[in-house]
């Protein structure tokens, strides 16, 4: 009997800084279930993160940490390809053939050309605006079939498609059109300090973030020090959305409902709640914090993952991109 072609998914994120615990229950929980069934691609969107100026030493120490973190919380670089995208020239190729055929109408258009410049005014850069088509290059390089996908991310899946279209319609079929992949709900974790926003890794306030490295003595003076209000009850509700976010994570790291929490915590005082909050936190993130520092002691053993998941990710890009140039008139490249 035949086995089924696995589908393959491809997500990336920047290293922008430590992945907090946000990123951890909303993404990365799911990618670590994703690998068991899907043909995964993640990827160190490092290209993306020079839109923004970037101390280089810092940006280089980022890149390591941030792919140091995916194999602590779970990825297997054996079952995935892990990398940089800067390790596979492709991306930086077919990102500018795909910016000929992209229109700056639809570029014009794009919510987070508008954010970003208005957070950088001195800094308004060509590659800022034509970000969604690198980001196409990034998906389509690879024949993605998935990509995982929040809210804010929607509509650069949607150029990326146009952009597939447009191509395959003048060309034939090149690329395979990816469709948004929606897991299970991770735990939405907002910001400590106000709770009405997401928990980012780039939030210049560190007090509204746990980063899954914080050692435990940071962790709890961050959960004790977090938004609540004045009732002193513990439920979940969109009139208290400081305490609503507390229980969220403690679902999110003990596997409990909501309703099991509330009640585990019925007639307790938000001191002990966030006393029991911030253990759970730690105790969640000690084995991964010990994995990190396992694998930052094993600097042979990482650079190996480095390679070889460029090198694999090489091997697919380049096919694709053999493809695209012989399509488009291009002399075709002797490898």
């Amino acid at each position: 009997m035949e086995t089924q072609e696995k589908k393959r998914i491809y997500s990336a994120m920047q290293p922008s800084g430590m992945i907090t615990l946000g990123n951890f229950l909303g993404a990365l929980n799911n990618w670590n279930q994703m690998q068991e069934e899907y043909d995964c691609i993640f990827c160190v969107a490092n290209m993306h993160a020079i839109t923004v100026r970037q101390d280089p030493a810092e940006l280089r120490k980022r890149c390591r940490d941030l792919i140091t973190q995916f194999i602590a919380v779970g990825l297997d670089p054996e079952k995935n390809i892990i990398y940089y995208q800067s390790h596979v020239p492709a991306h930086a190729q077919l990102g500018w053939i795909l910016d000929c055929y992209t229109y700056m109408g639809e570029l014009s258009r794009m919510t987070q050309f508008k954010d970003k410049s208005a957070k950088h005014a001195d800094n308004i850069n060509a590659g800022l605006f034509t970000y969604p088509s690198l980001m196409a290059a990034d998906i389509l390089l690879y024949q993605t079939d998935l990509v995982p996908v929040g809210e804010d991310q929607r509509q650069h899946l949607e150029i990326t498609r146009d952009i597939g279209e447009r191509f395959n319609g003048l060309y034939g079929e090149t690329f395979r059109i990816p469709e948004a992949y929606i897991g299970k709900v991770g735990a939405r974790v907002m910001a400590l300090q106000d709770p009405t926003k997401k928990m980012s890794k780039s939030d210049e306030n560190k007090n509204n973030t746990i980063a899954i490295l914080d050692d435990p003595a940071v962790i709890m003076n961050k959960v004790k020090r977090a938004v609540t209000d004045s009732e002193n009850e513990v439920r979940f509700a969109e009139e208290k959305p400081g305490i609503s976010n507390l229980l969220s994570i403690y679902s999110g790291v003990t596997g409990k409902t909501i309703a099991e929490a509330e009640k585990e915590f019925a007639g307790v005082g938000y001191g002990a709640f966030k006393n029991a909050v911030g253990e759970a936190v730690v105790a969640k993130l000690e084995p991964i914090q010990k994995n990190f520092k396992d694998l930052q002691n094993n600097k042979d053993y990482l650079d190996a993952i480095i390679k070889e998941g460029a090198q694999k990710a090489e091997r697919i890009a380049n096919r694709t991109l053999d493809k695209v140039q012989k399509k488009i008139g291009f002399p075709l490249t002797i490898r």
